[in-house]
């Protein structure tokens, strides 16, 4: 694919005086801006209305590409890797400026804002100031210091589930994905984080085994949070998606075997867990597989593609609203009242959607519908899956909407991933504040608000750093994404992971998303799978739990010579 891509804006021309047949022309208006190297990646046009003295460029202004890059990549054209993404050997610094286009001062200048917070903020706490002596605000001040750092390294890392394939995909540029999935990320830590954890996070530890030995108990958490976030670290500088929730039981059980035992690991939780690095990828893969060669049997072979893609939208979304809905929203009791509150949520969702892709795009769509009932013959292919797909306005179409809808799905994804991962850096700082505080012996441990509060400030400042470099392995290394295979992936994964928890079957919503990933690019073709990136975040996986482990071990050694100072 070039690496530079023109900007084009789009007229609409009305012809004759009884009729509306308007045309899109697509003129070349100046050269985009590009992304670094390590996260270039093509961009598609936003569902916006324009006109003649109003382009895309006016609505944003922000950059975006060319359309015909994705046609390129979608007509069954060879999708070579790009040399471009490999990791460059440049500073942080350096990198975190080229990727939100702004000046390596200013970089500087948010580093430090954000490192001067860290340090600072837990002063103010609560947390650390209901401590009495000296050594045990000391120990508070580097147990919230630990959480900050796990919730950093989260940012960093599992961001990329909810906004890697939208940013590949052309839908949002990085920095429009990096600000809306902060202000998401933090919303979903603060509001929807569990306030009550239990006193040993994920089931994996026998905490009787433990009873009545607070320091190591104590140890054994921080060493946790340590061991998880500094090899989370390791992996977001390679660009490696991994689990977060594999990174902290990793640690806990590698603690719990050393120093408990081994009667002090719940080994059928370890083995539920280490048996999500099969079933999540292959369900994935498996339901993004059928999902794209939907869209490619039903959409793209259609006479009309765009027609088709505004038709299946309001489809989709009622689908996915109402099984969310009725999955993880606090509806009745009852069954039948429960099922029929999702059904009006999802019939709320279709509405909204089909009424905006008829604002938005309503007259091209009856313009593209006028041209295609007067032609004798058409160019789009019909039957069967291996269609070249649409072209011109019709490409735009199908782009704007599926674009559209994973944009929603990646928001929704992003918030519920603040909720719910926010737990495995607080939790292991909630139980270990309550050490301190001698309250642990609680089956239950109440999560303080400011502590969701910095947790999910924590998840913000780590993806705000260095988040661009997993977003740019899932988006850009595994496959070529366009806003269709994208919205594939997307919604393939938020499916399974949704009904897959609802059933109790172990899910790892990182190893999900890129087996979605792979299952769109094995749609179009084995070779349209890059092996080598594969192979890589693979062995990441399966060394995610040892190097916890002995990461954990090692910590902890430390860490239960100098709490004989404190505690």
């Amino acid at each position: 694919m070039s690496q530079s891509s023109p900007f084009f804006s789009i007229a609409r021309a009305h012809a004759g005086a009884g009729g509306r047949a308007a045309a899109a022309a697509l003129l070349l208006h100046r050269p985009a801006t590009q992304l670094p190297p390590s996260i270039h990646c093509p961009r598609y046009f936003p569902l916006v209305k324009v006109s003649p003295a109003r382009t895309v460029n006016s609505h944003l202004g922000l950059p975006r590409a060319t359309l015909s890059s994705f046609a390129n990549a979608d007509d069954g054209s060879s999708a070579k890797p790009d040399a471009s993404v490999e990791q460059n050997g440049g500073s942080e610094l350096s990198g975190m400026a080229k990727a939100f286009h702004i000046s390596p001062g200013m970089a500087i200048s948010i580093s430090v804002v954000i490192a001067f917070a860290a340090l600072t903020v837990p002063l103010a706490m609560r947390s650390l100031i209901f401590h009495g002596t000296t050594k045990m605000k000391v120990l508070a001040y580097l147990t919230l210091l630990s959480g900050f750092y796990m919730a950093w390294n989260i940012g960093a890392n599992d961001v990329a589930n909810a906004m890697g394939t939208s940013v590949g995909s052309g839908a949002l540029t990085l920095r429009q994905a990096v600000l809306t999935a902060a202000v998401l990320e933090f919303s979903g830590a603060f509001l929807m984080g569990t306030h009550v954890t239990s006193t040993m996070q994920k089931g994996i530890l026998v905490t009787s085994v433990f009873q009545g030995n607070d320091p190591l108990l104590f140890a054994g958490l921080l060493s946790s949070l340590a061991a998880a976030g500094t090899w989370l670290q390791v992996a977001s500088s390679y660009g490696w998606p991994v689990s977060t929730t594999h990174c902290i039981v990793g640690a806990m059980v590698g603690f719990g075997l050393v120093y408990g035992g081994v009667n002090a690991v719940f080994w059928r939780s370890l083995a539920r867990v280490s048996s999500s690095w099969v079933i999540s990828p292959v369900m994935g893969a498996a339901v993004s597989f059928l999902v794209y060669k939907c869209i490619r049997r039903f959409v793209y072979s259609a006479p009309n593609p765009g027609q088709a893609a505004a038709a299946s939208a309001p489809i989709a979304v009622f689908t996915g609203v109402t099984a969310i809905s009725f999955a993880a929203f606090p509806l009745s009791e009852i069954f039948y009242i429960a099922v029929l509150q999702a059904l009006a949520c999802g019939a709320i969702g279709a509405i909204f959607v089909s009424r905006a892709i008829k604002k938005q795009l309503g007259d091209l769509l009856s313009s593209e519908a006028e041209k295609i009932a007067s032609a004798d013959n058409t160019d789009v292919q019909q039957g069967g899956f291996d269609v070249a797909g649409p072209r011109g306005a019709q490409l735009q179409i199908v782009y704007g909407v599926f674009g559209y809808m994973q944009v929603l799905s990646a928001c929704f994804m992003s918030f519920a991933h603040g909720g719910n991962d926010v737990s495995n850096a607080i939790g292991p700082l909630a139980a270990a504040l309550s050490l301190l505080q001698g309250v642990a012996s609680s089956a239950e441990i109440v999560i303080p608000t400011e502590v969701l509060a910095w947790g999910g400030f924590g998840i913000v400042a780590g993806l705000t750093m260095w988040g661009y470099r997993v977003i740019a392995t899932i988006g850009k290394k595994i496959t070529e994404l366009t806003p269709t295979r994208g919205f594939a992936a997307e919604f393939a994964a938020a499916s399974v992971v949704l009904f897959a928890s609802k059933l109790g079957l172990p899910i790892s919503a990182t190893h999900t998303l890129v087996g979605a990933v792979m299952g769109v690019g094995f749609a179009r073709g084995l070779n349209r799978v890059r092996s080598e990136t594969v192979r890589e975040i693979v062995v990441s996986w399966l060394i995610t739990i040892p190097v916890g482990a002995l990461l954990s071990v090692f910590y902890t050694l430390i860490l239960t010579k100098i709490l004989k100072y404190f505690m």
